[in-house]
């Protein structure tokens, strides 16, 4: 009898915690809300680290007056194969010594920061010089 007993409680912990192992998808904790190309909140994210990039890394005393003309290029929404929407955006970047820059950045559904959020990566044209995001920004494109 008590080996039944143990057998049935066995039987309604696994069941009651089968759900527990399994992956939550990112796009969970990010309430639906997946950000425009044009959202000034991508935006304005974009110019501030460039600030911080530029401070720490490229040290060519270069800001980002303004950025306009932004568009999507292409989205690929999330689906049971890619489980991370993807959003890929262009728009010109205005720099604080008068040139105009082509920008390409690329929105990811739920990929910020311990899978809360978004994650916007972005390059400026020319201003890549490790090729981070590969030749001409491609990687973002």
């Amino acid at each position: 009898m008590k080996s039944l007993q143990a057998f049935v409680a066995a039987a309604t912990l696994t069941t009651a915690f089968a759900g527990v192992g399994a992956p939550t998808p990112a796009n969970a904790f990010t309430g639906g809300s997946f950000p425009a190309c044009t959202e000034q909140g991508v935006l304005s994210y974009m110019a501030h680290r460039f600030v911080w990039t530029d401070d720490h890394v490229i040290q060519r005393g270069l800001r980002v007056d303004d950025i306009t003309h932004a568009r999507e290029n292409k989205y690929e929404p999330a689906t049971e194969i890619h489980q991370v929407g993807r959003r890929y955006c262009q728009a010109t970047a205005w720099m604080n010594d008068g040139t105009k820059r082509e920008m390409w950045y690329l929105i990811e559904e739920g990929m910020g920061f311990a899978g809360l959020g978004d994650n916007v990566e972005f390059c400026i044209s020319g201003l890549d010089p490790w090729h981070v995001y590969g030749a001409w920004c491609r990687s973002v494109r």
